[in-house]
């Protein structure tokens, strides 16, 4: 038999898959919650929400406020990184109740003699329980309920909002429900604002046709820096395989001095925990780390677990590999695509528990070297246990390691890894490019149970993508796209110097890069300044100095009268920070628009006068009316606007 209880607790949230999975919130953040909580008959019922991080024993508790038809809300911060967990509570308050039924039959001009008497039975358990002036309080409440001399005193204090008080604070729970328990994953605040940088370790060299080498990449440290990046991200950096070895442009036969594809990884020199020779050694990988930590930045690796044929995995533990019948592995495919010179690994090998450790195992070496980011290449086509069990692994032991999946598949396969761990995804950003395919994606991302667990990580060019709308374009489409990007979502970055030396030549009818870097080393002028570094640098310096860029879901796109013009508008947690963001989508044209005000939001009325500070040119406007003029040009084709009140 069911034990006894009245009050139901229905659809909570936040949750995912009935909380199968953990919603994903940084230190500090908010945690809204919203629950249907209902009682038969017309009793007053009161909830709350009670949460606790992992390493504590007892139970906070947080309120929850009716709001209509039995939907109650509320909300809680998380305070440390770790795993929390939450449910709400719900309970039939007798001693509200009955203070609800006295003051209804007093208004009524009932006599309530019995009422008071009946009230006596709530106010002594809490004698003991509040404070002493409460105590004294409800002493007096006590006497004069009990004395039909003082009949007048006993109904006005019945009806007091002191005694409300003490009752709701000091709630006796009889019969109490609560749901099924839910989890949080808090991060740092990096899984939710951060800027990266990627570029190619070997080709740093200041000298063309020169491997480069750690030693280069410090060189390059302060112009990461000076623009405003502050995650560094490294293509692998370790031995490339020798066996069927890519060519330049990926040519499946390599000639002399052809460096291959880093991702195919092992050789004669070692493998995933070892490092390419022509970079340096482990000590100078070391002291790169702690240069960057001096330049406010970390360094990302590429955890990218594949083989190349020669890799020492392959002689060692050929039961990770699925060999066929005329003793062959079959090399890895994405159709169209072939990777000729990486075998894949066999995930249901029998010995899938020594992979599986060793794989943990690559990553906490790289973690004892001092990495705390990784970018995973290609996680989709690994088990999704499996990283749910290697990133709950290692979270236990380094909670500040972040993930960020390279996936860039179908979105349900992309919603699963973020569920199962990953801190940070790959979007599909990259190709949304019209005004409106961005507002249904952003809708998508931040006001479905996506916004719970995805957090969306805005890229406008890859190496292994260069999108049709940068090959071969102007310079205000790059400062588009990377506006878009930046005022969009709180986590971005670039693959450069590529992009902001706007280089975009393609190989024909496809979105690959004509002399990929991904197969040969580039040399590039690494203190070129033009117009797209300074803008680049002027967002991000924005970025950091603005929280309402600092997150992604708090985003309401404004109505403005031109498909050609978006505008959106972006708070940061208590309002204290707003931003009106409006970017032209024409590369070559001026473009015109008024844009409404979301004057609700902004807590004003019309005709109040606002003062709006433009962030990149730092002029100011005063605007009193709800509907506003705008004119972009391809010169600078974005407005990013300080809002006044």
């Amino acid at each position: 038999m069911q034990n006894q209880c009245r009050v139901v607790i229905d659809y909570v949230s936040p949750q995912i898959n009935n909380g199968e999975f953990f919603i994903k919130r940084v230190v500090n953040e908010i945690v809204n919650i919203e629950a249907h909580v209902l009682v038969d008959g017309h009793d007053v019922i009161s909830a709350s929400v009670l949460y606790k991080h992992e390493k504590e024993k007892n139970w906070r508790e947080s309120r929850l406020h009716h709001s209509v038809n039995d939907e109650w809300q509320g909300s809680f911060i998380v305070e440390k990184q770790g795993f929390y967990t939450y449910k709400v509570e719900g309970w039939v308050d007798y001693a509200l109740n009955w203070q609800h039924g006295i003051e209804r039959k007093i208004e009524d001009g009932q006599q309530v003699k019995s009422e008071l008497l009946e009230g006596i039975l709530y106010l002594k358990p809490l004698l003991d329980k509040v404070s002493k002036a409460d105590a004294g309080y409800l002493q007096y409440c006590i006497d004069i309920f009990e004395d039909a001399s003082r009949y007048n005193e006993a109904i006005t204090e019945a009806r007091s909002e002191r005694l409300h008080h003490i009752f709701y604070n000091h709630p006796e729970k009889h019969l109490a429900n609560t749901s099924k328990d839910y989890n949080i994953y808090v991060d740092r605040l990096k899984a939710r604002f951060s800027t990266w940088y990627e570029f190619f370790t070997r080709s740093a060299s200041e000298q063309p046709g020169v491997h480069g080498t750690f030693k280069d990449c410090e060189r390059l440290l302060p112009r990461v820096e000076q623009m405003g990046f502050d995650t560094l991200y490294f293509p692998p950096i370790h031995p490339i395989g020798e066996v069927n070895r890519k060519g330049k442009n990926n040519t499946t036969q390599a000639k002399d001095g052809d460096v291959g594809s880093c991702w195919g990884i092992g050789s004669q020199y070692g493998g995933h925990k070892d490092i390419h020779p022509q970079l340096g050694s482990l000590d100078d990988f070391k002291q790169l780390i702690a240069k960057a930590k001096e330049h406010n930045i970390e360094i990302a690796m590429d955890y990218a677990l594949q083989a190349a044929p020669d890799h020492p995995w392959v002689k060692e533990h050929p039961q990770w590999f699925k060999w066929r019948p005329d003793g062959t592995v079959q090399y890895a495919e994405n159709p169209p695509k072939k990777y000729q010179d990486i075998l894949p690994i066999y995930w249901e090998t029998e010995d899938y528990k020594n992979l599986w450790n060793e794989c943990l195992d690559v990553m906490m070496y790289w973690i004892d070297c001092g990495i705390h980011v990784f970018r995973v290449d290609n996680p989709h086509t690994k088990p999704y246990y499996f990283w749910n069990w290697i990133i709950s692994e290692v979270k236990k032991k380094h909670p500040d390691v972040l993930f960020l999946a390279e996936a860039f598949t179908r979105p349900k396969i992309m919603h699963q890894l973020a569920k199962q761990g990953y801190t940070q995804s790959y979007t599909y950003f990259t190709w949304r490019d019209n005004k409106h395919e961005l507002i249904q994606y952003m809708e998508e991302l931040t006001k479905t149970d996506q916004k719970e667990y995805m957090r969306p990580n805005f890229w406008p060019n890859t190496p292994d993508i260069n999108p049709y709308h940068l090959q071969g374009a102007n310079e205000a489409k790059f400062m588009q796209r990377y506006a878009l990007a930046a005022t969009l979502s709180s986590n971005i970055g670039i693959y450069g110097p590529v992009f902001e030396q706007m280089i975009s030549d393609a190989l024909p009818g496809r979105e690959e890069y004509l002399n990929s870097e991904k197969f040969q080393i580039c040399h590039y002028d690494w203190f070129k300044e033009n117009k797209l570094t300074t803008i680049i640098s002027k967002i991000n310096r924005i970025r950091h100095e603005n929280e309402a860029l600092q997150q992604t879901n708090n985003i309401k796109f404004c109505h403005i009268e031109n498909q050609n013009l978006i505008a959106f508008y972006k708070w940061n947690q208590d309002k204290t920070n707003e931003l009106l963001i409006i970017i032209s989508l024409d590369a070559y044209y001026a473009q015109q628009g008024t844009v409404q005000l979301p004057l609700q939001d902004l807590g004003i009325n019309s005709g109040h006068h606002l003062v709006v500070k433009d962030l990149v040119t730092n002029s100011s406007y005063t605007w009193q009316n709800e509907w506003n003029f705008i004119e972009l040009h391809p010169a600078l084709p974005f407005h990013i606007f300080r809002i006044l009140k």
